[in-house]
């Protein structure tokens, strides 16, 4: 009688255990799963072309751009009017801190098509890229720094 009362309790017990599922591990993230995603507005950008370095005055214009998990977008919208608006989009890669744009979408034919190689640094929600912007074709060799903070 007690060993039958003795399985009575086990079975009772183990029936009452916690059937909720313990959710599996994460699987670790791929660069495009990275913080890179998302999109960004510029709060300083910097040229420095042969001896000179030109601050973009961003008091007159907002500059945003968007990166999905392969494609980047960028826009360049005055506050006022609509003068001065630009953009352009393309391809991305990401291997590491190395960023690289491949312009396919923009109205100066000598840079479409053309990859662009930067460092990227993400430091809690700014994104700092530089890198050399090198087009013979266009005439365009200059060293730019741009600072980004996330905005979605």
């Amino acid at each position: 009688m007690k060993s039958s009362l003795f399985i009575l309790v086990l079975i009772l017990g183990l029936s009452c255990k916690d059937k909720t599922k313990v959710p599996a591990p994460a699987e670790p993230k791929k660069d495009s799963d990275r913080s890179i995603v998302g999109t960004w507005k510029l709060v300083y950008g910097e040229i420095k072309e042969e001896d000179s370095v030109q601050i973009k005055d961003l008091s007159e214009a907002d500059f945003i751009k968007i990166i999905n998990e392969d494609h980047f977008a960028f826009f360049n919208q005055p506050k006022e009017g609509g003068e001065g608006f630009y953009g352009g989009g393309g391809t991305y890669t990401l291997d590491g801190n190395n960023y690289t744009e491949v312009l396919n979408y923009v109205a100066v034919d000598e840079v479409r098509g053309h990859e662009f190689p930067f460092s990227i640094e993400i430091k809690g929600d700014t994104l700092i890229q530089s890198g050399i912007e090198d087009v013979p074709e266009a005439g365009i060799k200059r060293h730019i720094v741009e600072k980004y903070i996330k905005i979605d």
